[in-house]
């Protein structure tokens, strides 16, 4: 909760500094708006997670209390997602203090689902030392659907944002040609006749 106290100091701060002064009544609570928000929050320190909302362990299927100290580790399908995830986070967030996509997370239950990722860096010259991050769970609109392997669940993300074959390979340190035969398992297993139509069952745009 360190760093929700912080936020909340600075917020208080700057309501102190306007004109009309709130009134007791008027005062915003930001803890209860984080703890309240419509999405899973957490904040996290070296990828641990420090302080978490109803929302995302609900979410998740723990109970909040079991999140605390936990790893973002428990919620990736593979602990090889996990750190080519973390790595490939580290130039971005370094150059834009900011991060999201869209991927495929785990469940306590292990069930995989499609889920929308934020975050942001509160440490510029280190963006894992602590972050504040939000999840959405995609999984009502995109259900998993086919059974892929680590890399192709890596891969189909990319291919979700409109990342082509070429740059797909340099984020993730593949061959073009590598990334183009993942591209056509996933063609196979998705009963998809071109990239476009690949997409669109990834994202389940018709279905």
């Amino acid at each position: 909760m360190m760093y929700i106290k912080t936020l909340c100091h600075r917020y208080s701060d700057i309501i102190k500094r306007r004109r009309k002064p709130m009134n007791a009544a008027q005062a915003i609570n930001f803890e209860s708006i984080f703890q309240h928000a419509p999405v899973g929050m957490c904040v996290s320190e070296n990828r641990i997670i420090q302080a978490c909302n109803d929302d995302l362990a609900r979410m998740f299927g723990y109970r909040k209390e079991n999140l605390l100290g936990l790893s973002f580790l428990a919620l990736y399908p593979t602990p090889d997602e996990f750190e080519r995830t973390g790595a490939r986070i580290t130039p971005i967030m370094n150059a834009k203090g900011c991060y999201s996509d869209e991927r495929i997370m785990k469940r306590a239950n292990q069930e995989l689902f499609w889920c929308h990722v934020s975050g942001r860096g509160l440490h510029k010259e280190d963006p894992h030392a602590a972050g504040i991050w939000t999840f959405e769970d995609l999984s009502a609109k995109r259900p998993v659907s086919a059974e892929l392997t680590p890399r192709e669940r890596e891969i189909a993300a990319l291919l979700v944002e409109g990342k082509t074959s070429k740059l797909i390979a340099r984020l993730i340190g593949l061959s073009p040609r590598t990334v183009e035969m993942h591209r056509a398992k996933l063609m196979r297993k998705f009963s998809a006749s071109t990239s476009s139509e690949l997409v669109h069952k990834l994202l389940r745009i018709g279905n």
